[in-house]
């Protein structure tokens, strides 16, 4: 399992988490929604983050300053003209960040368990750390498609030492949009790179302009899956290139840990 996992730079693992886990984790993420006020904040997250077509997020303090954050996002197309939401909060939103883990004890009991400690000392790691979670809640007739990227791009460490935990908390298929990866493409270079410039702002340089594969990708696909993926988010050798679409409502929690 772990050579295969070294291979194709990501291991699924089918029932790590039980769909009853997984339901709590659900209904607790509406109680957090329901509380949230829309009219405080409207930011919105877009999925388009690469150098071609820049990234609708440089120079958001809102997103930039989420690390030790609880933080709301929505949809592109979740207000209309007159910046009322067109349907539910629960529909509109993108995801909730990025540091469920630490701010929230619901998801702080999620994230923290003898059986991720495991996986993650089964991989090799010295002293993890959780750097990042987030909610995705991927809701139906909105938002669009996640382009094949690396997490690398965004959360880097050199030499590159980051895993992605991501877990399905609905059933995920190729029917409803699930994740994809391209098997063995943590292997290769890492295309772009976000970091913060001497000014201080945050900014992309493209690293390695090789294009990714096309027909390459492979689904995750599964029914309260977790799965553990040498995703870019400062992954060991540059991760899993992935990507995703939204099309039926499904609901993702993922966490990244560095050793």
């Amino acid at each position: 399992m772990i050579a295969d996992f070294h291979e194709a730079g990501v291991l699924i693992l089918e029932g790590f988490v039980s769909a009853e886990r997984c339901e709590e984790l659900r209904q607790h993420t509406l109680e957090l929604i329901e509380k949230f006020d829309p009219a405080e904040v409207k930011h919105v997250f877009s999925a388009a983050m690469t150098v071609e077509h820049g990234d609708a997020q440089l120079g958001d303090s809102y997103f930039e300053e989420s690390g030790d954050k609880i933080r709301y996002f929505f949809e592109a197309d979740a207000f209309d003209d007159e910046g009322k939401l067109q349907q539910r909060k629960e529909n509109s939103l993108n995801k909730i960040g990025h540091a469920l883990h630490d701010l929230d004890p619901v998801f702080d009991a999620f994230s923290r368990t003898p059986q991720l400690a495991t996986a993650v000392d089964s991989l090799g790691y010295d002293k993890p750390v959780i750097l990042q979670s987030m909610y995705i809640l991927k809701p139906p007739r909105i938002g669009g498609e996640v382009h094949c990227h690396q997490d690398s791009t965004y959360l880097y460490t050199d030499p590159e030492s980051c895993i992605g935990f991501w877990f399905a908390l609905e059933d995920a298929t190729t029917e409803n949009g699930c994740m994809h990866f391209i098997p063995g493409e943590h292997k290769q270079p890492l295309r772009q790179l976000q970091f913060r410039g001497s000014d201080g702002n945050m900014t992309y340089k493209t690293v390695n302009d090789t294009p990714f594969p096309e027909n390459a990708t492979a689904p995750f696909a599964g029914s309260a899956t977790a799965t553990t993926a040498r995703s870019t988010a400062i992954s060991s050798v540059t991760g899993a290139a992935s990507a995703s679409s939204s099309s039926t409502a499904r609901e993702e929690c993922g966490t990244h840990r560095s050793g």
